[in-house]
């Protein structure tokens, strides 16, 4: 499994309430170029040029739970997956989880490949979302 990595701004804007993690549209963008934990929005990511099965912006990360348990909360998102079609996706080697209800695009943490990957045509990448611990919690 890709090691998660958290944006700085994401505790602030946790505090701000920028995120309504239980209702917001999350999504999942691909890169090829390594994100900073101080980025902070959509637009400081550099993301693989669209076609052949990935449109910018993205794929969605569909919801499973978003819930609090004896003072814990934790976000679980159903794995989300990419589909080469007409030719082989663009190289990357981080998948950016972001929010794309909130007006900027705000960040929220980045999985990295260790290696760029190439989806080649006919094929699939599903970034793999911890289904039991979920994508992160806050205690």
């Amino acid at each position: 499994m890709a090691a998660y990595n958290k944006f700085n701004c994401f505790v602030e804007d946790i505090a701000e309430k920028v995120h309504n993690l239980g209702a917001d549209t999350l999504k999942i963008a691909l890169t090829n170029t390594q994100p900073l934990a101080t980025n902070t929005i959509l637009a400081n990511i550099t993301q693989i040029g669209p076609g052949n099965g990935y449109t910018t912006g993205g794929n969605p990360a569909t919801l499973s739970t978003s819930q609090q348990t004896s003072g814990t909360y934790k976000l679980v998102l159903a794995d989300v997956t990419f589909t080469a079609t007409g030719g082989n996706m663009n190289a990357f080697q981080w998948a950016v989880l972001y929010n794309s209800t909130a007006a900027s695009g705000n960040l929220i943490g980045w999985y990295d490949y260790g290696t760029a990957l190439i989806v080649t045509s006919g094929n699939s990448f599903t970034v793999d979302l911890d289904q039991t611990n979920g994508v992160f919690t806050f205690v």
